[in-house]
């Protein structure tokens, strides 16, 4: 599995990125432009993920993303994890979303 730390993908133009944490944590803060789809329906929304580009997932701190990049992998995509999810994305100082 593929992973990259929160200032890898902070400056990654144009990164499609999934958060894989449930509706109220995403609402709470999310990282600019990621699209919620939670890890329980993760397999039910595969369609909704583009292919042909990296999927980076991320989620609160990591343990969520990396099961989900494992899936991703597994059904063809090209999944990155971001190490540390968004605790580390605003640790580091990055602007979060608020849904």
């Amino acid at each position: 599995m593929q992973q990259i730390t929160v200032d890898q993908l902070a400056t990654t133009p144009g990164a499609h990125v999934i958060d894989v944490r449930e509706p109220d944590e995403y609402r709470a803060g999310h990282v600019p432009g990621a699209a919620n789809i939670p890890l329980a329906q993760l397999g039910d929304r595969l369609g909704e993920i583009p292919t042909g580009a990296p999927v980076h997932v991320v989620c609160q701190s990591g343990g969520r993303s990396a099961r989900a990049s494992e899936v991703l992998t597994a059904a063809g995509f090209a999944a990155v994890d971001v190490a540390g999810g968004t605790a580390s994305w605003r640790a580091a100082g990055h602007p979060v979303d608020v849904a």
